[in-house]
């Protein structure tokens, strides 16, 4: 990762994610994303759709936006890595810090992110490009 796109990421939240289906036909979802200790990630669930297909194929493409210039956006393609260990909980909080700061009640928020099954989807970049 450059120090452009790395700028841009440590900037930019919002983003489009497109997986792959069984029979080829993209999925996509709307994601937050963000750099935690360099690493680019995002949080989702066990039983998100995504998250079957990327068992499956883990390559993924993503739109980050630049929400207040629709000319400016960086396109990435993924491999991305499952993280649903036991420190998913964890994670998921240090996303949450990279995004919007500590929760109001750090241990309800780790129960809640158990509950929810949350797990952590790790992007590895293998290509950049866009309008950034």
């Amino acid at each position: 990762m450059d120090d452009k796109v790395r700028e841009f990421l440590m900037k930019h939240h919002a983003a489009i994610m497109a997986t792959i289906r069984k029979d080829g036909q993209p999925h996509v979802a709307r994601v937050t994303v963000a750099l935690v200790d360099g690493k680019l990630w995002s949080s989702s669930t066990q039983t998100r759709l995504r998250t079957q297909f990327l068992r499956r194929d883990p390559r993924a493409t993503l739109c980050v936006l630049d929400e207040g210039n629709a000319g400016r956006w960086l396109g990435l393609e993924t491999k991305v890595r499952i993280l649903d260990g036991p420190d998913a909980a964890r994670q998921n909080l240090a996303l949450r810090r990279v995004i919007a700061g500590d929760p109001p009640d750090v241990e309800q928020y780790l129960r809640e992110k158990i509950a929810e099954q949350r797990l952590i989807y790790e992007f590895e970049i293998v290509h950049a490009y866009g309008q950034y």
